[in-house]
């Protein structure tokens, strides 16, 4: 697929299936016509407040579940986080097509998601998550002005794509790297593989990619394959989670799509894992649920059965969506390190 076509793909896959906690039809939305000249001003990567993590400094990428370190300082290889959509129109002033770098009351939120998320792979790497000019939530379901969706989402890469670029030129210094995110920001990792790493030198420094929450067609990449074993490396991992049971995915489903269990890392379809063979969840106050999750790849999506915890019974969603790395959190936390190990012995 050629690049200037990867924007027109997201809307005409999944539109539906990027539902996050907290989203309703009443909460606000972008006004106003889409327009370039009036978006929030760009982040300047030079400067430190335009990342939400960076390896030297303190910030909530640092944190651990009980039992974990953080072995940033140490760590031979980085990952370059790209944090899900956080602009998601909860708050009433949340209406403009994309989200502001220097706004703090969203920066709060963006870090609320890098302590949960981005730590993830802070036992194993040096963390850098940038910020970026995020494209509005409602913006993955707008049935009008699609070509302004498309030109907000392509706005926020820009930012995404020059984040990487300041990365390679002044911290990279040849060091092996993870591409990793969720939702929106797995969106923007995929363009990122696409535009740097597939079929190009920079390949020889991919250890994997972890891009949950967003549909990651096989066809995508020339070169860059679906991880099909645990230990695989330069390879790339997708998955979207469902209760088990659920056929509604209308969109974006079946073979064509990279589809990975994250408790035993194939793509085989109907392959069962127990919550027996899972590693563990993270969810709230990084609280660590030992063995919470089966996990079970079904038509291009994964099936899991409801996770049991205390609240546990008021979800009443069959989209497991939000959780996509939580509920494996320990799952990719090990795999992250067992991949690294992997490459580091090539």
């Amino acid at each position: 697929m050629k690049v200037g076509a990867i924007h027109l793909f997201l809307f005409k896959t999944m539109l539906f299936a990027l539902v996050l906690a907290g989203a309703s039809c009443s909460s606000a939305r972008p006004s106003g016509i889409f327009d370039e000249k009036t978006a929030p001003p760009k982040p300047d990567y030079a400067n430190p407040e335009s990342w939400a993590a960076l390896p030297d400094r303190e910030d909530a990428a640092d944190r651990c579940p009980k039992g974990e370190k953080d072995g940033q300082s140490t760590a031979a290889v980085d990952v370059f986080f790209l944090h899900p959509t956080t602009l998601t129109g909860s708050k009433r002033r949340e209406k403009g097509w994309n989200g502001d770098v220097f706004d703090q009351k969203l920066n709060k939120k963006t870090d609320k998601v890098i302590e949960y998320q981005a730590t993830i792979f802070n036992g194993t790497a040096r963390v850098y998550a940038p910020r970026y000019r995020q494209t509005h939530l409602h913006n993955f379901f707008r049935k009008n002005r699609p070509d302004e969706a498309k030109r907000s989402l392509a706005l926020a890469h820009e930012d995404v794509r020059a984040a990487f670029e300041y990365y390679l030129k002044n911290f990279n210094q040849g060091r092996p790297i993870i591409i990793a995110g969720h939702s929106q920001g797995s969106y923007h990792g995929m363009v990122l593989l696409k535009e740097f790493f597939d079929g190009q030198p920079l390949s020889a420094q991919l250890v994997a990619a972890y891009l949950p929450g967003w549909p990651v067609p096989k066809d995508f990449f020339q070169k860059i394959k679906p991880c099909e074993s645990p230990t695989e490396t330069g390879c790339a991992c997708s998955w979207r989670t469902y209760k088990r049971g659920y056929d509604g995915v209308k969109w974006a489903h079946g073979p064509d799509f990279i589809t990975t269990n994250p408790v035993i890392w194939t793509t085989e379809p109907g392959k069962f894992a127990p919550k027996t063979a899972s590693k563990g969840a993270v969810l709230t106050k990084m609280r660590v649920y030992p063995q919470l999750c089966d996990a079970e790849v079904h038509d291009g999506y994964l099936w899991t059965s409801r996770p049991k915890f205390r609240g546990s019974a008021l979800i009443r969603t069959k989209n497991y969506h939000p959780g996509d790395l939580n509920l494996y959190y320990f799952d990719v936390r090990e795999n992250a390190a067992l991949r690294t190990k992997t490459f580091l012995k090539k």
